[in-house]
């Protein structure tokens, strides 16, 4: 379980400079995606959660399930750096014999808890291991990262109403709210406002932080589970694309994929050239 201690703004440099590349070498998209959630992996893999990658299947350990499945090459640098399995694994992403796809299969590689790739599952998965805790006396928690387009699923808000009327407050779901989804706006695409009060209005409790906070992002993971059986929400307003200027809150990187030039710039605004 967690022990050892970590640079956590320095894990997540070098998390952003390995996706950018992982990305480039692939010829993949959604680098804008994974670049966004960064800091809230970070802040899981190497502050918050017990798990332990030499028992990566644990029964005790918490679970992280990444639900919006694009941002693949995110969670499998967080995995990799973590010791889950080796980085140079990473190096074959998205590649024909390697089993890191451009979405996460079910367990393609130790530490990797669902299969995702089509937007509204995680949810409905975490609370059901959220239940399954409860069933078998397990203390473990369960965090689902969702994307705030991915909000436009109704599976998601099924899951929602589930969660809060079976009172599992060992549930956490943070929403990676960088304001963009494939085709535009979020907020242009669907009326996601006013989003921490229609959680609230779902029966869970939400609180709204700054999703490049390390410090923030943990405090919130670790609040204890409410004693009214509520569900926690955190809405992590975030930049797509964060942490490499030229891409930041563009959306053309949702496709976009980086040039060799674009990971030696990225790797130089990083501090890792």
């Amino acid at each position: 379980m967690q022990a050892q201690s970590y640079d956590v703004p320095a894990t997540a440099r070098l998390l952003r400079a390995k996706i950018v590349a992982m990305c480039s070498a692939a010829k993949a998209a959604h680098v804008g995606s994974a670049l966004s959630c960064v800091d809230i992996l970070a802040a899981a893999y190497f502050d918050v959660l017990r798990i332990d990658p030499d028992n990566p299947r644990d029964p005790g350990r918490d679970r992280f399930i990444l639900s919006k499945g694009h941002a693949a090459p995110a969670l499998y640098a967080a995995l990799a750096l973590r010791g889950f399995f080796p980085q140079d694994t990473l190096d074959g992403y998205a590649q024909a014999g390697c089993p890191l796809e451009e979405h996460p299969g079910p367990l393609c590689a130790p530490g990797v808890e669902a299969g995702t790739g089509s937007l509204g599952h995680g949810l409905p998965i975490g609370a059901g291991m959220a239940l399954a805790a409860r069933i078998n006396r397990l203390p473990y928690r369960v965090y689902v990262l969702a994307s705030d387009g991915e909000l436009n699923e109704g599976s998601v808000w099924e899951a929602a109403m589930f969660a809060s009327g079976r009172k599992l407050a060992n549930l956490t779901c943070l929403v990676d709210f960088n304001k963009w989804q494939a085709t535009g706006r979020s907020c242009q695409v669907m009326g996601l406002e006013p989003l921490a009060a229609k959680w609230e209005s779902f029966g869970w409790r939400c609180l709204e932080i700054d999703g490049h906070d390390t410090a923030a992002i943990a405090a919130a993971m670790r609040l204890p589970p409410d004693p009214s059986g509520a569900p926690l929400a955190v809405v992590a307003h975030t930049v797509k694309g964060k942490g490499v200027s030229f891409m930041e809150d563009d959306n053309n990187w949702h496709y976009r994929v980086p040039s060799a030039a674009d990971v030696a710039r990225a790797n130089k605004e990083l501090g890792l050239a």
